[in-house]
C-alpha cells in the first residue's frame, strides 16, 4: 500500500486544489546610506520613482552662516564721516540759524565732548523724558546749582540723548556767558541765547525746546548750607513768555549738582575786582590751584515733571500779574517737592 502524501496546511495549494494569490508585503524602509562624504536620505512612498525602481534622494541643506560685516567697516564709516565733516567745515558748507546755532557741530563735536562727563563721571539717570512733547515748543524750567553751570549742560545732553525724537534743548544764558572769550562762541554754537523774553518767545513760536533756570546767580552761587533750597524765581518772566507763546511749562528737578563744588565761602572783594557775581571758596579751591577746579564725581538724577499747559488762557492772561505769580509758585513748588522726593530715594551722594 502506497504511503499517503501529507499536504502541509500552509502550502500554496488549498485542499480544493485552488492556488492562493501571492501575499503582498509593504516595502521596507531603507535607512539613510552614506554617499561619499555626504549623507543621502532615501524617501519611500510617493517620493520613489515608478520606473526603474530607483528611489529618489534629497540631500539635506547645509546651514548658511550669517553674513558678517568686516571688523574694519565701522571704523571706515567713522573715518569717512569725519573727513566729510572736515570738508564741510573747510568749505563753509554748513548751516547756522539767526541765533548762531550750529546743529551739526553740536551733534558731532560738542555733545561728544560732554557725553563722557554725562555718562561716566556723573552717571546721570534721567526720569520722565516722556513728559517733554514730541513736537512743538515747550519751556523747561529747572533748579540751578553747583557753582559752575554744569547742570544746564547735563540737562541739554539728557534731552539730546534720551528723547525718542532726538530733540535739542536751547538754553537761556546770563549776560556773563556772552562776554567771556571762547565761551561766547561755544555757547552760541551749542544753541544758547541771551536770557531775554524776546529771544525766548521767538524760539518757542518756532517750535523749539527752551530751557531756563530762573534762580540765576542766586541759585548757582548759594552756599553749601542752603543746598536744594530753591531761591526766588524772579518776577515770573518765564511764565509770561510761555503764556504769550501758548506753550507748556515742563518743571525739571536736578539732584547731584549741589555737591560738585561745595561752596563754603565767597570772596566778595575779589569777585568785584574780577567782575564776577561771586568768587567761590571750596574745600579744594583755590588751595589746590587748577586741580581744585575739578568737580567731585557725584551721582546725578534729572527728572522732568508733568507739563503745565498754558494754551487754555486768553491772550490778555500774559498781562495778569496775579496769574503769573500763581503759575510761578506752582512751578517752583513742583520742582521743590520733586527735589525732596529724589533726595529721600538717593542712596548716596556718590553712588
Amino acid at each position: 500500500m502506497a504511503d499517503a502524501k501529507v499536504i502541509p496546511f500552509d502550502d500554496d495549494r488549498s485542499r480544493g486544489g485552488a492556488q492562493r494569490p501571492p501575499r503582498r508585503r509593504a516595502p521596507a524602509r531603507r535607512k539613510a546610506e552614506p554617499v561619499g562624504a555626504r549623507e543621502v536620505q532615501v524617501l519611500p512612498g510617493p517620493y520613489a520613482q515608478e520606473q526603474g525602481g530607483a528611489p529618489m534622494t534629497r540631500e539635506p541643506e547645509e546651514p548658511r552662516e550669517p553674513r558678517r560685516e568686516p571688523a574694519t567697516a565701522g571704523w571706515d564709516r567713522r573715518i569717512a564721516g569725519g573727513l566729510a565733516f572736515l570738508r564741510r567745515r573747510l568749505t563753509g558748507d554748513y548751516e547756522i540759524d539767526d541765533f548762531g546755532y550750529d546743529q551739526e557741530l553740536t551733534d558731532q563735536v560738542l555733545m561728544s565732548l560732554l557725553r563722557p562727563l554725562y555718562e561716566k563721571y556723573f552717571r546721570v539717570d534721567v526720569k520722565g523724558i516722556e513728559n517733554i512733547p514730541s513736537d512743538g515748543g515747550a519751556l523747561i524750567v529747572a533748579n540751578h546749582s553747583g557753582t559752575l553751570p554744569l547742570d544746564g549742560l547735563m540737562m541739554q545732553v539728557a534731552v539730546h540723548d534720551n528723547h525718542p525724537e532726538g530733540r535739542h534743548l536751547r538754553l537761556l544764558a546770563a549776560d556773563l556767558v556772552f562776554v567771556l572769550p571762547v565761551v561766547n562762541e561755544l555757547a552760541r554754537k551749542a544753541g544758547h541765547t541771551l536770557a531775554c523774553a524776546e529771544d525766548a518767545e521767538r524760539l518757542l513760536q518756532r517750535g523749539e525746546l527752551v530751557g531756563v533756570m530762573p534762580e540765576g546767580f542766586k541759585g548757582i552761587g548759594k552756599p553749601f548750607s542752603e543746598r536744594y533750597k530753591l531761591q526766588r524765581f524772579g518776577r515770573g518772566g518765564f511764565v509770561q513768555t510761555a503764556l504769550r507763546a501758548g506753550t507748556p511749562i515742563v518743571p525739571c528737578s536736578i539732584v547731584g549738582a549741589e555737591e560738585i563744588y561745595p561752596m563754603i565761602g565767597n570772596a566778595k572783594t575779589l569777585a568785584r575786582l574780577l567782575g564776577f557775581p561771586y568768587f567761590p571758596i571750596t574745600p579744594t579751591f583755590p588751595w589746590l590751584g587748577p586741580l581744585g577746579a575739578v568737580p567731585l564725581p557725584t551721582k546725578w538724577t534729572i527728572q522732568f515733571g508733568e507739563p503745565i499747559p498754558t494754551d487754555g488762557y486768553p491772550p490778555e492772561a500774559a498781562e495778569d500779574p496775579m496769574l503769573m505769580f500763581n503759575l510761578t509758585d506752582q512751578v517752583r513748588e513742583q520742582i521743590q517737592h520733586t527735589l525732596y522726593k529724589l533726595l529721600v530715594q538717593r542712596r548716596s551722594v556718590f553712588f
